[in-house]
């Protein structure tokens, strides 16, 4: 019998600082530094294993993550994690789950925000965490294009590196919901599907604001699809706009990657 026990975070950060979720050789990552929190709790090494990674700059407000370790009190488990950890990364809740939960293979979808910022002067209070676009943006043009993207597509185009990882083995993602959502100065994005490719919100929400530009017209939107080709795509709009909002797991998880 197995004696160690799994752990799921809920997970909130700050990416401004941090160069992504993944531990990297030459930038300080969350991972990294969660990890390393752990060790100084459970006085072992810790490997924490994530939803998915988030680049650099990218923020979160329910990044989920798991990992194994011996039995620990979870109330003192979650004290002293946030007690060690910088205060722009937050543990939200620590909770047991079955051994066969997996944070990324269980995950059935995810919710992302993206805000754009469009008054000439930035809100100083939004520069780390909105797309500052002072420029002419049609917004009911923008909103034209947003059914386009909804339902089972081939994101190819909307991917980097997309001959890599899971957009080389399957491309095919489903996007159940792409809302614009007007805010003070702005506007946001709301983005829910069942998986996304690397930078596909980023590529998309640069998409779009091309066509909220008039240099794409909405109904050119499926012919960018048919390319399957990034090269053909609008610039990926900066990672500071972006939030991982939650991760959603259905109440029976599998047991894939247990």
């Amino acid at each position: 019998m197995d004696p160690y026990l799994k752990y799921k975070l809920v997970i909130a950060y700050d990416g401004s600082c941090y160069g992504g979720w993944q531990v990297q050789p030459t930038t300080t990552s969350i991972q990294a530094l969660i990890e390393r929190a752990l060790k100084i709790v459970l006085r072992q090494e810790v490997s924490v294993i994530a939803s998915g990674r988030t680049d650099a700059g990218v923020h979160a407000r329910g990044q989920v993550a798991h990992f194994k370790a011996p039995p620990a009190d979870l109330q003192l488990l979650f004290r002293a994690l946030n007690g060690i950890l910088p205060k722009d990364i937050r543990i939200l809740s620590v909770e047991n789950v079955p051994l066969t939960f997996h944070a990324r293979y269980d995950a059935i979808s995810k919710e992302y925000h993206y805000h754009v910022h469009l008054e000439w002067a930035l809100d100083p209070f939004k520069r780390f965490y909105a797309y500052h676009h002072p420029y002419p943006l049609d917004i009911e043009f923008l909103q034209q294009a947003c059914p386009y993207f909804i339902g089972t597509h081939d994101f190819t185009s909307f991917a980097n590196e997309a001959s890599k990882g899971s957009a080389a083995k399957n491309p095919i993602r489903t996007l159940t919901r792409l809302q614009l959502i007007r805010e003070p100065g702005g506007f946001r994005l709301e983005f829910e599907g069942d998986g996304f490719l690397y930078k596909m919100v980023r590529n998309i929400t640069g998409t779009l604001i091309q066509v909220g530009r008039k240099k794409i017209q909405p109904q050119e939107i499926p012919a960018l699809f048919e390319k399957r080709d990034r090269r053909y795509m609008s610039m990926a709009a900066p990672p500071q706009g972006l939030f991982l909002m939650k991760v959603h797991y259905s109440s029976n998880f599998s047991k894939e990657g247990a």
